[in-house]
């Protein structure tokens, strides 16, 4: 069964894309391919679960329309995992105990935006954007021989901000933005402990972009 904020986002994104269909201006779409790095907003729960770390890899893409002069709309979509271990923390300013139980964390993220592209034709196009961010949280662990998972859907905001450069099929870009996504917990409770409720955090992307304009 679709997750309600899922078809909202959807209505959300044909809304967005029914002036475009009206519009007599030839627009552009465009393909996106991402890879970067994420940040994540619960930092101190990271930390202690990753070993002092609270960030790694992330990649995905988008599809994106520009329909009335610089404006746009965009979909897309990335991923981040990270493995790490059961701790057991009695206090925010408690030392950290590891337990040693093998714990795998992954986020999918599903950006839906609209944006303004400035200087568009130009070999470098500056842009911001800003919309909503559906987050699929999964989280799995194994306890003395015994497997444990818990994964949700929440809903949040993301803004983000880059640049794209040149003018033919073939762009390069970059991209760096934030997102929030508030109301969640897990990581076996100790994010609770460290009043951590935000799964979202900041990315920067690096992109290899096919455009194909109307024209």
């Amino acid at each position: 069964m679709r997750h309600p904020s899922v078809t909202i986002a959807i209505a959300a994104l044909a809304a967005a894309l029914a002036p475009a269909a009206l519009s007599a201006e030839v627009g552009e779409l465009a393909v996106e391919g991402q890879a970067g790095y994420r940040s994540l907003a619960f930092q101190n729960t990271a930390s202690a679960i990753f070993d002092g770390s609270s960030g790694g890899g992330t990649f995905g893409g988008a599809l994106r329309y520009t329909f009335w002069r610089g404006a746009f709309v965009s979909a897309g979509f990335r991923t981040f995992s990270k493995d790490g271990e059961r701790v057991f923390v009695a206090s925010a300013t408690a030392p950290v105990q590891r337990l040693g139980f093998p714990l795998s964390l992954k986020i999918d993220s599903f950006p839906i935006v609209v944006g303004y592209r400035f200087r568009r034709g130009r070999s470098i196009v500056p842009y911001v954007a800003a919309g909503a961010s559906i987050a699929r949280y999964s989280e799995t662990s194994t306890v003395a021989g015994e497997s444990f998972a818990e994964s949700f859907t929440k809903t949040g905001f993301v803004g983000a901000g880059g640049f794209e450069v040149g003018r033919g099929l073939f762009r390069l870009g970059a991209e760096a933005g934030y997102t929030t996504v508030t109301g969640a917990v897990g990581i076996g409770g100790v994010s609770q402990v460290y009043g951590e409720d935000d799964i979202g955090g900041f990315h920067v992307v690096g992109k290899l972009v096919v455009a194909f304009d109307a024209k």
